[in-house]
């Protein structure tokens, strides 16, 4: 055992392994080449390392046990970069929610499958989205009115949304957990050239290329994924970090009410088997109002809420005033100099209206020495 003076064969050759298997940039042991009780000595003045000397790994180090800390430290640090805007412990992601997707993944291009009201929806979000982005751009193509926008579609499935979109000339990335799904949207999209170079997919979820694509989409699209996500109010913190600012926010999802439980969840995966059961999850559900309680405060003030209702029998959809089913939302993101300085403004205003009223009022007055 090492005491300070001198250090056994074995754990010398323990920290020479160690200390030669180290990666570059950490300091290596002073090569032994004889055991004698004079070369111990030498060994100990050679083994006795200056804190300072090691600094860059900020950690305390001892004496000749150092370079075994170092190496692993350093390896350490190499495997895992902490910068990041979001702990990799926090996710969007239920599994049991992918586990039902999967299931579902080879049915995404069935017109007339379980999909099938999605592929209808795209009459109604199709145009929602684009409309709503033109009102923001002078100048387009006719035949391809989102020419050099880019859209990010959480949550895309098969790309269902994705191609529309990119037929109307954006650059789109379709994001999803489920690597079936990604599969096969990628293999769907290859028959078309055009879309082959516009569309491009990652198996991944919104928070693992937030740090990546900060402010790098004129709009984000989340149809019919939040009333799936575990965590609503990060998957909102992560689609701001994503747009740029004056960015569009796109929703569809389902309301939060009675007539929802009866219809979406009793009648559509119950009774008539329209969408297969435990696709939905009624606690999930989220009202027009909650929604915009965390948009709102998450810098995405919210310009338009639409409802929609489905028809069975038909299989189409079309818009209405009524939101107690599904509904369409578009919020913007606010630009940073939109946002005032919330205790000195509050604090302005407040004296601003103590002083107005400091003449007319001997209490408002004593309110202004405090």
């Amino acid at each position: 055992m090492w005491r300070g003076r001198r250090l056994s064969s074995r754990g010398v050759r323990f920290l020479g392994t160690l200390g030669f298997g180290c990666p570059s940039g950490v300091a290596q042991p002073p090569r032994v080449t004889s055991w004698s009780v004079n070369s111990g000595n030498q060994l100990t003045r050679n083994l006795q390392i200056k804190p300072w000397e090691f600094s860059e790994h900020r950690t305390m180090w001892f004496r000749s046990y150092s370079r075994t800390f170092s190496c692993l430290i350093r390896i350490k640090t190499d495997r895992f970069p902490w910068k990041s805007l979001y702990s990799t412990s926090q996710t969007t992601v239920d599994s049991k929610e992918v586990k039902t997707f999967l299931a579902l993944a080879h049915k995404w291009w069935d017109e007339q499958g379980i999909f099938a009201p999605l592929h209808s929806m795209n009459d109604l979000r199709v145009p929602f989205i684009r409309d709503n982005l033109l009102k923001k751009s002078a100048n387009h193509h006719p035949g391809k009115p989102l020419s050099g926008m880019k859209i990010l579609d959480v949550g895309c499935g098969g790309g269902l949304l994705t191609e529309p979109l990119g037929r109307l000339g954006a650059s789109v990335t379709g994001i999803d957990p489920v690597a079936e799904n990604i599969k096969i949207a990628q293999h769907h999209k290859s028959f078309d050239p055009v879309l082959d170079k516009r569309i491009q997919y990652k198996v991944c979820s919104l928070e693992e290329i937030t740090n990546e694509a900060a402010e790098v989409f004129d709009a984000v699209v989340a149809s019919e994924v939040v009333e799936h996500v575990i965590d609503l109010e990060l998957f909102v913190q992560c689609c701001y970090q994503v747009l740029k600012p004056g960015g569009s926010f796109f929703i569809t999802t389902i309301n939060k009410t009675q007539l929802s439980y009866a219809l979406g969840i009793v009648f559509s995966e119950q009774i008539t088997g329209i969408v297969p059961k435990g696709t939905h999850t009624w606690e999930k559900f989220v009202s027009p109002e909650k929604l915009e309680s965390i948009l709102e405060p998450n810098g995405l003030p919210v310009q338009t809420v639409a409802g929609m209702i489905y028809n069975p029998f038909s299989g189409y959809w079309h818009w209405s005033e009524n939101t107690s089913l599904n509904y369409a939302a578009h919020a913007v993101k606010s630009s940073a100099w939109e946002h005032p300085e919330p205790a000195e403004s509050a604090l302005k205003e407040d004296t601003e209206a103590l002083q107005a009223n400091a003449s007319s009022s001997p209490h408002v007055h004593e309110e202004l020495k405090k």
